[in-house]
């Protein structure tokens, strides 16, 4: 990791990751591509899952076709990967650990965004599946203006509807794909998950193993504690002395 000099800083506005962030559907991408790559007959080769975890689906559809000798059928098998995931994404619906509480502190002093390699309507449905898209001012994924990760698009879009600069904006990743976008866009980075390696751990700010780690906690903490203001002095009086009186007058 580069340093952990992030948990001294506050950042103008916050990026989010979902997939593997927030909600816990890598599982479900695993199992979509299981699905996919049996249904065509197709063994992965060594490597394939890290080569396509976090990248969008249309290019995992085309590199299960690579992997099958059969690059034309890419858009076929993407297509059968989406359908699989998001009927698994809504059938049991989970947040990452520490995900949820978060989000829902961290949007009481930055505003949120999500940067997300899924179209737009699975990211909705899992946001609101699991009660925290009220949270975020916007979500932006691929389209036909903006690449998907690695490309830095996501992030570079995200960071100006927030109307933060990037160097004052945090992404919140779990992948390698999603962490070289953020600092492609020249984002601070949080990564989260299993420890990515030394390659990938050097590119971020902080690697944590969850949202939910106590030094993160302690982090927000800091800013929702209100500031500390030192005790008042009473002011300074004057010492009080007794009223003077007349003698009295002798008979």
């Amino acid at each position: 990791m580069v340093s952990d000099s992030i948990l001294t800083w506050t950042p103008a506005a916050v990026v989010f990751d979902c997939d593997g962030t927030l909600i816990d559907t890598e599982r479900h991408w695993q199992t979509a591509r299981d699905r996919t790559m049996k249904e065509f007959g197709v063994r992965a080769g060594p490597g394939f899952e890290a080569r396509s975890k976090g990248v969008h689906y249309t290019e995992c559809g085309h590199l299960i076709a690579q992997e099958a000798g059969r690059p034309s059928l890419g858009d076929q098998l993407a297509a059968r990967l989406l359908r699989h995931f998001r009927a698994l994404a809504l059938e049991a619906p989970r947040t990452m650990p520490g995900a949820a509480e978060l989000v829902g502190a961290v949007a009481k002093f930055a505003p949120l965004a999500v940067a997300s390699n899924c179209p737009l309507e699975v990211v909705e449905e899992c946001l609101g599946s699991a009660d925290l898209r009220r949270y975020f001012q916007h979500i932006v994924v691929p389209d036909e203006d903006i690449r998907p990760k690695p490309h830095p698009d996501v992030y570079l879009v995200a960071a100006r509807r927030l109307g933060a600069a990037p160097a004052e904006t945090l992404a919140v990743e779990d992948s390698r794909c999603g962490v070289e976008a953020a600092v492609r866009a020249g984002l601070r980075v949080l990564g989260v998950g299993p420890w990515p390696g030394e390659e990938t751990g050097a590119m971020v700010d902080l690697w944590v193993a969850s949202l939910g780690e106590p030094r993160i906690i302690e982090w927000v903490g800091k800013h929702l504690a209100p500031p500390r203001t030192p005790p008042s002095t009473p002011p300074r009086t004057r010492p009080s002395t007794p009223p003077r009186t007349r003698p009295r007058d002798e008979a």
